[in-house]
């Protein structure tokens, strides 16, 4: 596999940086997500922002690929994308027939509605009928532990119970691939630990493909199976960093704080290339 040096700078021994971000079948299976040369232009003319500029991508199917990159560099406007929420200028953009469920930073739970209400939302839209949404709903937050607060409201869970339930009702849209953008942003350290825990398990158990946007490098190193490094705006894929699963993995892993390490350095000199 050809290595590209990007923008005049030398490849990191510890990355792999591919030719236009594109990497077929990377986790050994079929591509649940395919970006072909994709950019996004907001408006026209001079005036014209350029949010996202060529980018190719591929996760294989049971992949969890983390998008790190400078506040602005497109990850959001990409995930959008994937979502069906935008269209892009240019380029294609495949999910292979997979169902795609987008969790957003802020839960974003209905206050007046219990955890259970707030999950069977989802699973109205998708026309499940009223004697199984009960069921389903109870299943589902038992999967994220919450079985013992379905009929609590938001205002009466925590910060992390509540991006729980989010995950159950993203969940709950029966979805093969899960597009997260910054779901544990707003969380305290030991909190967001254990939520990574929790959707760790989750992902394996249902065999999903993850694309997860964060700008905690840390939190990338720790949950990827793969590290996608953006360029200032506009975003192009410049480094991918493989991680390989040894056995498990903390937030103060010796080998999560070497690549975190790592992608930090890279990241800080893309962004002082810009200024």
């Amino acid at each position: 596999m050809n290595v590209l040096q990007r923008n005049g700078a030398p490849p990191d021994p510890g990355s792999k940086a591919l030719l236009n971000g594109h990497r077929p079948g990377a986790a050994g299976g079929a591509a649940a997500i395919r970006l072909t040369e994709v950019s996004k232009v907001y408006g026209r003319g001079p005036g014209a922002v350029h949010a996202i500029d060529r980018l190719s991508l591929t996760l294989g199917s049971g992949e969890f690929v983390c998008l790190v990159g400078a506040s602005g560099c497109g990850k959001s406007t990409l995930l959008s994308i994937v979502a069906g929420l935008d269209a892009p200028t240019a380029g294609q953009v495949d999910v292979a027939g997979n169902r795609v469920a987008l969790m957003f930073q802020e839960p974003a739970l209905f206050p007046w509605l219990t955890a259970r209400r707030n999950v069977e939302l989802a699973l109205r839209a998708r026309k499940v009928p009223k004697e199984r949404r009960k069921r389903s709903s109870a299943d589902l937050l038992d999967a994220v532990h919450l079985a013992d607060f379905a009929d609590k409201r938001p205002h009466e869970l925590s910060g992390g119970m509540r991006q729980r339930v989010a995950l159950a009702r993203a969940l709950a849209q029966d979805a093969e691939v899960l597009l997260m953008d910054e779901p544990f942003g707003a969380l305290d350290a030991m909190t967001r630990d254990l939520l990574h825990d929790e959707l760790e398990r989750i992902c394996t158990e249902r065999a999903l493909t993850v694309l997860f946007v964060t700008h905690n490098v840390r939190e990338a190193a720790r949950l990827g199976d793969r590290v996608v490094l953006l360029s200032s705006r506009p975003g192009r894929v410049i480094e991918e960093y493989d991680v390989p699963r040894t056995g498990p993995r903390r937030i103060d892993s010796p080998s999560v704080a070497k690549l975190a390490s790592t992608v930090t350095d890279r990241l800080r000199e893309e962004m002082m290339r810009h200024g």
